[in-house]
């Protein structure tokens, strides 16, 4: 049996449909094909370094505010920067934003901090843009599943 790896998701949810997503993110890590990940869902408010630095891969999920992340998730990386820029360098991360618009600042905002911190991306931003659809739902939960599935085969 090997060691449990831990899935941070860090997500604001602000909404009764950005919380569908987070669930659906959460849905998608917790698969039963699934064996040997923890998934925990922080809200941005409460996430901290130790948080992160306990965690071998981390979700960041966020609405477009102005063009922008949303306050919630700036003020997460305000804190855990510095104490966690030497320790954290190639922890794998995925993206997701509920954009009202279409998203590119945000991402753009996001990427920004990451790069600095020296995260990598497993897999390109997810952008739900316009109006809410179902689809946001399907693609948030396979996010989930993937970047889990990709710490329990060891790849991530």
């Amino acid at each position: 049996m090997s060691e449990t790896r831990h899935l941070l998701v860090v997500a604001h949810a602000p909404s009764p449909n950005t919380q569908k997503l987070v669930d659906a993110v959460l849905r998608g890590a917790c698969h039963e094909d699934v064996e040997n990940v923890s998934t925990r869902h922080v809200p941005p408010l409460e996430a901290g370094p130790d948080d992160v630095l306990a965690a071998h891969a981390v979700i960041l999920g966020t609405t477009e505010n102005l063009g922008y992340m949303s306050g919630a998730l700036k003020d997460f990386f305000d804190r855990i920067y510095y104490p966690c820029l030497e320790e954290t360098q190639g922890l794998p991360y995925a993206l997701y934003v509920r954009a009202g618009r279409d998203g590119t600042g945000t991402r753009r905002a996001v990427e920004s901090i990451v790069t600095g911190l020296r995260w990598q991306p497993a897999q390109e931003p997810l952008i739900c843009r316009g109006e809410f659809q179902d689809q946001f739902v399907t693609d948030c939960e396979e996010l989930g599943l993937y970047m889990a599935a990709g710490l329990d085969a060891g790849i991530l």
